[in-house]
């Protein structure tokens, strides 16, 4: 245990940089521009490149130790993050205001980059519990991990909101680099004791490809009975959560300056913090699928409501809520799968798991910044929307973005409502109950 708190300590620190850049080229865009049309396209060039990298990522997890392919993510951020760095003084004066400028979606390309390549540590970290944690108490240690991320993204909501308010991109990249170095340092000296990826393999007669083996890696996730229908379920929770990665700050913006907007995510984010620890005390019971719906239930009927009225107080309630309930989700499938994966392959079924889920945000993304800002924002500002419920909803563009929340979030209740009640459901409740415990002799 103590190796594996060294490793979530390493983690946290490369989270608060990656998502602090991720956050500030996102705050920083809009202001910068003012269009939604833009921020969505950065959410959806995320979700592009993690839904396509995944399952590559996953299979270089499976092959290599896992310590080694986090220190490489380090360095590849570095180096990205750089170029960045050098991208954005080489530009022409002005060209980074404009958003049809190929100086602008370059710099954003590269910047994206080195956040993507952080994401690799996201599929290393959950194997790292299956390999440092007893079956027994994983459940536990995924909330922790929850609760790393909620550390990371309040520290991010403030720093980045600071950042680009008084360094711009330019600020937020030397921050990046400053961190990105002892992280990498840290865990180049710390002694992670791991199997050997390639005897494993060999043990499991597991003789497939040395890279990406997506035939073998959907064979093992078909044997499993629901565990595609689980899949399918986060997809479709990721099909409509792509609205809240493209709208969410813009939405936010139009509410209150960039300093303030940072430091409601700083307050929010302690609800990671929380549900983290609560799930390090008390587990997920005994059905971490059931926790799972249950989730989706509350998440998806907060969502129906918390942008029905312009109003800061609602905004803050409903996202501390989602982000409350985060952990659990994340926590819930993450030990669903250590149980009843093979360790030599979850890092591909995390990374496949992750890039079929992936896969439907940038649809969202990509198809609702342009509807938001050329159907939804007109509908509730001068169209019939404004007409029909403009007297009790509100008019105006912030209000187009609410209703598009509101939309989403009914429909994830149905959706969630319809799975729970899924034969799909059963199977894999039972599977996940029968499953003998996993435990990897590290050397």
């Amino acid at each position: 245990m103590p190796v594996f708190h060294h490793i979530l300590a390493n983690n946290l620190i490369a989270n608060i940089t990656n998502f602090t850049v991720w956050f500030a080229v996102t705050f920083w865009v809009f202001l910068e521009t003012r269009s939604v049309f833009a921020t969505g396209m950065i959410a959806g060039l995320y979700l592009v490149l993690t839904a396509s990298l995944a399952i590559w990522f996953g299979s270089l997890v499976d092959h290599n130790r896992k310590k080694r392919v986090m220190l490489a993510s380090s360095l590849a951020s570095m180096a990205l993050y750089a170029a960045a760095l050098a991208v954005h003084q080489a530009a022409p004066e002005g060209a980074l205001r404009q958003v049809a400028s190929p100086w602008l979606w370059g710099f954003i390309l590269v910047v994206m980059s080195g956040v993507i390549a952080g994401n690799i540590r996201g599929i290393a970290l959950p194997t790292l519990v299956t390999v440092l944690v007893p079956e027994d108490r994983r459940d536990r240690a995924n909330g922790l991990v929850g609760m790393v991320s909620g550390i990371g993204f309040l520290t991010t909501s403030v720093i980045s909101g600071l950042l680009v308010a008084w360094g711009g991109m330019e600020g937020t990249l030397v921050f990046a680099l400053l961190l990105t170095a002892p992280v990498f340092l840290h865990l180049r000296f710390t002694p992670v004791d791991e199997p050997d990826p390639e005897a494993l393999r060999a043990a499991a007669g597991d003789h497939g490809p040395g890279r990406v083996d997506l035939r073998g890696t959907m064979k093992v996730v078909g044997a499993v009975p629901g565990l595609f229908a689980l899949i399918l379920f986060a997809t479709f929770n990721n099909f409509l959560g792509g609205v809240f990665m493209a709208l969410m700050d813009a939405y936010g913006l139009s509410l209150m300056p960039v300093q303030a907007w940072g430091l409601l995510w700083a307050f929010i984010s302690t609800a990671f913090i929380l549900s983290g620890i609560v799930i390090a005390k008390t587990g997920l019971g005994k059905n971490p699928l059931r926790t799972l719906m249950i989730v989706n239930v509350i998440c998806w009927a907060v969502a129906g409501v918390f942008t029905i009225q312009s109003s800061i107080v609602l905004l803050a309630a409903g996202c501390f809520i989602w982000m409350l309930m985060g952990p659990y989700a994340e926590a819930a499938e993450h030990t669903t799968l250590q149980k009843v994966v093979p360790f030599e392959r979850q890092g591909r079924v995390f990374g496949f798991a992750q890039s079929v889920e992936q896969a439907a945000s940038p649809l969202t993304a990509f198809m609702i910044a342009p509807l938001a800002q050329f159907v939804f924002i007109p509908f509730m500002t001068s169209g019939q929307g404004a007409d029909l419920i403009g007297d009790w909803y509100g008019r105006g563009p912030e209000r187009g973005i609410a209703l598009v929340f509101t939309v989403a979030g009914v429909l994830g209740l149905i959706a969630t409502v319809l799975a729970w009640n899924s034969t799909y459901y059963r199977r894999l409740s039972a599977a996940y109950a029968k499953a003998p415990a996993q435990e990897v002799a590290a050397g």
